[in-house]
């Protein structure tokens, strides 16, 4: 290729992650809470059925599958609020992991046990047909959400968030780039 048939294209420009990686997390950071608001949505309409699909688990005392049936769906929306405002996203994405994470040792051990269940995620949940049991997309989707959440914890800093106006995190990358060259000088 002759130098002026060079010169006269433009550069290519790689990607700037420092862009796209903030606004992809924001992503994340939404996309999880819409998932936990409406995963909890659908179980706070019938909270009976929400103790049910607790039950069905075994892994319980039948009072505290009572509280956690009871409590859970409220909990979820209440975390899938706070994520989506983005206040305290590192917590909120902590809480959101360690949810996941009692989700899948849950279907895992339904699953090693035997038992016909549907996880209850977002359905009514308990116990389903022998064979109607879906706990390999069950688990590959809390497994997604699970790293979503690690994600958000190792890197909570996200556009268009609470933590950014109450000073929790620098939302801008340069003031965030200044402060790392400061901190190896």
């Amino acid at each position: 290729m002759s130098e002026s048939a060079s010169a006269s294209r433009p550069a290519s420009r790689g990607v700037n992650w420092a862009v796209v990686l903030p606004w992809a997390r924001t992503v994340v950071r939404v996309g999880l809470g819409v998932v936990w608001v409406v995963a909890g949505a659908v179980k706070v309409t019938d909270p009976t059925q929400s103790v049910a699909a607790v039950r069905a688990y075994q892994l319980l005392p039948q009072s505290l599958s009572y509280l956690v049936g009871w409590t859970l769906p409220y909990l979820e929306i209440l975390l899938g609020l706070v994520l989506i405002s983005g206040l305290f996203t590192r917590w909120a994405a902590a809480l959101s992991g360690l949810l996941q994470l009692a989700f899948v040792i849950g279907l895992l051990q339904a699953w090693a046990r035997g038992f016909s269940i549907d996880c209850g995620c977002f359905s009514a949940g308990g116990q389903v047909a022998p064979g109607a049991t879906t706990y390999v997309p069950d688990l590959i989707r809390d497994i997604v959400f699970l790293a979503a959440a690690a994600w958000l914890v190792i890197q909570p800093f996200t556009r268009l968030s609470l933590d950014s106006l109450t000073g929790g995190y620098i939302d801008d990358h340069a003031d965030r780039t200044a402060d790392l060259s400061d901190e190896e000088n």
